[in-house]
């Protein structure tokens, strides 16, 4: 049932693949500069300054954005695509699933790419993979997971730009499975954090991103441990760059995408993520991040609404917001706006007129019965009398219904006399005609 079920995930992202278009090579411009499109919403809180090419602060439950610079814009993301392979794997394969590696993925051991030093027949489940791959950044490993999973690695590869357009991706396409420069593997910040914020949503993706800590046992042809341990600054609690509530993310670099980073956070309910694309140092990554996050938690308020929450710039009152209602499948859709821009969304189901049952004899008698009882002295005793009546009638009714079974048995008994009577009389008109032949 597992391999089927694989098959049909390759199957149709395979023909998905057939009826997009082409893709040309990525016009990521690397000189472009932006600006912080958020601060020019009038009455909005100013964001801070980031040194990142781009970068963006989206609530993980909401899709709400309250930080944007360049969100949009494309950049290289390098190996936070990892991400993007940790969803699709998990959606497609089981934990306690044997990996056996071939050159496909042992061919990425080298000095220059990170990787676990696996080797061709060597056995592991895919638990150790997917922790490697996020822990260590393993590109072997991606290219193995891709390649068992899709059949191939563009199998993989096309299952992962299918669940991206799914996802609402606009300005991504991946050409591996690793982050490994390509002029054709690209991606946005707001994409990042909408592969990150639906990957939040699975237990197991949860699980893996949330875990900073992870030892490989020896496998079929390696007899020491392999002891991962975290790269990102701000989920290492011995890190100077340590942000409380991280709850895991991913780091990435190359030369033309700088460095990359994915971060989510949790505080008092509310989870944000950030992204920063294109960074100078991975330090400077992590002041980003951190900045965006201490504008979110100090400038917005989430306020729970009916069917919804909605993000309260500083000093704003819910009533001076704007709503817009929509009916759709059963549902009333609202969205909350400051001024133009959407800060929050609900979704109520719509009530429906509950079918009113047809009153039963039982229920007019009854109803009759309440309506006389608020008549005068004589109708009340009326009203008895015909109670009364009633109840006589009912038991003739019952005696009635006892006697038919009674009366089935009688007229059985007849019936089968008559039947006898038949055949006697067949039998002597029978016997009269041979003496008349004679």
């Amino acid at each position: 049932m597992k391999k089927i079920k694989k098959l049909l995930a390759v199957f149709a992202a395979v023909s998905v693949a057939l009826m997009l278009p082409v893709q040309t090579m990525a016009a990521v411009d690397l000189n472009a500069k932006y600006d912080i499109s958020t601060n020019q919403i009038q009455g909005w809180p100013a964001g801070p300054d980031i040194t990142s090419d781009t970068g963006i602060l989206m609530d993980a439950d909401t899709g709400v954005v309250l930080y944007n610079k360049g969100g949009d814009e494309q950049r290289y993301p390098a190996s936070i695509t990892k991400i993007m392979t940790l969803l699709v794997a998990v959606e497609n394969s089981t934990m306690d699933e044997k990996v056996t590696f071939t050159e496909t993925g042992v061919r990425n051991v080298t000095a220059d790419s990170s990787n676990i030093g696996t080797q061709v027949g060597e056995v592991l489940t895919m638990e150790d993979c997917l922790y490697a791959l996020i822990i260590q950044s393993a590109n072997d490993v991606a290219a193995q997971i891709a390649e068992h999973i899709g059949g191939t690695e563009q199998a993989f590869i096309d299952m992962m730009n299918q669940r991206a357009s799914e996802i609402g991706c606009a300005n991504t396409h991946f050409a591996n499975s690793s982050g490994l420069p390509d002029d054709n593997h690209y991606s946005s910040a707001r994409d990042m954090a909408l592969i990150f914020r639906e990957g939040l949503k699975n237990e197991t993706f949860r699980t893996v991103v949330g875990t900073p800590d992870y030892i490989i046992q020896p496998t079929n042809m390696n007899s020491q441990q392999r002891i991962l341990h975290t790269h990102h600054p701000m989920f290492a609690p011995e890190s100077g760059f340590y942000y409380k509530g991280c709850i895991g993310g991913k780091t990435g670099t190359t030369v033309a995408a700088g460095h990359t980073l994915v971060t989510g956070v949790t505080r008092d309910n509310t989870t944000y993520i950030a992204v920063t694309m294109r960074g100078t140092e991975l330090s400077n990554s992590c002041m980003d991040s951190t900045a965006m996050f201490n504008y979110a938690f100090e400038n917005f308020t989430k306020t729970e609404v009916n069917g919804g929450y909605v993000f309260l710039p500083k000093g704003v009152e819910l009533n001076s917001l704007t709503e817009k209602s929509e009916n759709t499948n059963g549902k009333t859709e609202t969205g909350y706006y400051f001024g133009d821009y959407l800060i929050g969304t609900a979704s109520v189901a719509q009530a429906t007129d509950t079918p009113v049952p047809e009153p039963t004899a039982g229920a007019e008698d009854s109803q009759e019965t309440d309506s006389s009882g608020s008549e005068a002295s004589t109708e009340v005793a009326e009203e008895d009398n015909s109670k009364t009546t009633e109840k006589s009638t009912a038991g003739e009714d019952t005696s009635e219904k006892k006697s038919i079974p009674a009366q089935r048995k009688i007229l059985l008994i007849i019936m089968a006399a008559m039947i006898l009577i038949l055949i006697a009389l067949l039998a002597a008109l029978r016997i009269k005609e041979k003496k008349h032949h004679k």
